[in-house]
């Protein structure tokens, strides 16, 4: 994309002002990407399933197990027809690390991946949502400096805001989307990054709030420290590292296996349609994860689950298979994001693994949200690389207060210490 000005220009009160408006301009459209996509997704599931506008309703509140497999049955035809006719005559797409590069994002490919996205989620299919509002984001973002005659460096950053106010508004995320942009599409904290972030999130979310309803991502039950949980978070936090290691080595091999061409019209309507038989039984896996991560925090040691398994069993089972489904969707050719997926599969593997804990080691009453609590920031942290993005949209998410913060943070440091390692050790054998 054309880029004007020096890499440094001296700050005048004209400059300012003119980097101010562009700013707040950014995060309007961040606010806007959010709103199209929530907008697109209620619409998509009134279709599908009648759900009323407003709320966090998602195809795994379907009551009927034949209407959850024909909504990713039909969503494997449609996306499946729609992502091979993109990708055999539109423009290629571009990332959003791409875009914050300086890659100019086409229109229409842009808006109609994005599009295909939603219809994919909002049908059922078991990938994240949080893609499609950063590549608008972005897009939007291009729009509005492309001509403002800013240096390459604000391009960059404000590009970045721009994809990370969308995450901000879609989800009401205002913190989490500006660290978004500073730790991970920019990978630099300091003033001339954190201050734009911190704006376009700030008013990204706040323009969403006009459309969408201000409501709590996951209901869960009040969380308490406990020395049980502080020690299970010191072991736990290794463990989750090493699976979520595993998670983006199986997710990033089977996307690079993806099929091209003809086949995405056999292979994905397949695979739509076999997540679909298994969300008959099991609906908490479709979706963005919302649903399998609410049954997970507010799951108890004490009641019975599906045909009479008990909660350990049951919620392992079911981080096994999301951690399946998720990966077959990506590896069958559809785009979607895996930071919802994540929370998914650390808070049920949390919740088991919490559940075998208190065996050993009773903790304060019956419940395993703090477990699964926990379990989710050290797996998002280690599958996005970025502790504290991750924990903030885990606190964002579910608005728990202070007193998870200290085992969130021991488990996280063991989950992310094993992936730096693991991946120094990749690299060395590399060279």
């Amino acid at each position: 994309m054309p880029q004007t000005g020096t890499a440094t220009r001296t700050p005048t009160p004209v400059w300012a002002l003119k980097l101010a408006v562009i700013t707040a301009l950014v995060g309007i459209a961040g606010g806007v990407a959010g709103i199209a996509v929530w907008l697109a997704l209620q619409a998509i599931q009134f279709v599908a399933f009648g759900y009323p506008f407003g709320g966090h309703r998602e195809a795994a509140d379907a009551p009927s197990g034949l209407n959850r497999f024909l909504a990713l049955a039909a969503a494997g035809v449609l996306t499946g027809v729609a992502w091979w006719a993109l990708r055999r005559w539109a423009k290629p797409v571009v990332s959003v690390t791409g875009a914050v590069d300086g890659k100019r994002m086409p229109a229409f490919a842009t808006v109609a991946n994005a599009a295909v996205q939603i219809l994919a989620v909002g049908l059922g299919a078991s990938i994240g949502k949080e893609v499609a509002p950063r590549e608008i984001g972005a897009w939007l973002s291009q729009l509005v400096t492309a001509r403002a005659g800013l240096t390459g460096r604000e391009t960059r950053i404000l590009v970045a805001c721009g994809a990370a106010a969308g995450l901000a508004a879609v989800y009401d995320v205002p913190l989490g989307g500006a660290l978004f942009a500073v730790e991970v599409l920019l990978g630099e904290l300091t003033f001339a990054t954190a201050l734009p972030a911190f704006a376009t999130s700030a008013i990204a979310a706040f323009t969403a709030r006009i459309v969408i309803p201000d409501e709590v991502l996951y209901h869960v039950p009040a969380m308490h420290l406990s020395p049980s949980l502080l020690v299970w978070a010191i072991i736990v936090g290794p463990v989750l590292g090493f699976a979520g290691v595993g998670f983006v080595k199986l997710t990033n091999r089977l996307q690079g296996m993806a099929p091209k061409g003809w086949h995405l019209l056999v292979v994905l309507p397949v695979v739509f349609a076999m997540v679909g038989l298994i969300a008959v039984p099991f609906p908490e896996i479709l979706g963005n994860g919302r649903a399998l991560g609410l049954v997970a925090m507010n799951a108890t040691t004490e009641a019975p689950t599906f045909a009479g398994l008990s909660p350990i069993v049951f919620l392992l089972l079911l981080g096994i298979i999301r951690t399946i489904t998720t990966s077959a969707t990506i590896g069958a050719g559809a785009v979607g994001g895996t930071l919802t997926p994540s929370i998914a599969i650390g808070s049920a593997v949390g919740g088991a693994l919490g559940g075998l804990w208190v065996l050993l080691w009773p903790a304060d009453g019956s419940s395993l949200a703090a477990f699964a609590f926990v379990g989710a920031a050290a797996f998002l942290a280690t599958t996005m690389r970025a502790p504290f993005t991750a924990l903030v949209l885990v606190v964002e998410f579910t608005q728990e207060g202070t007193d998870i913060l200290i085992p969130s943070l021991l488990a996280i440091t063991g989950s992310v210490a094993v992936s730096y390692v693991l991946a120094r050790r990749r690299s060395a054998q590399m060279v």
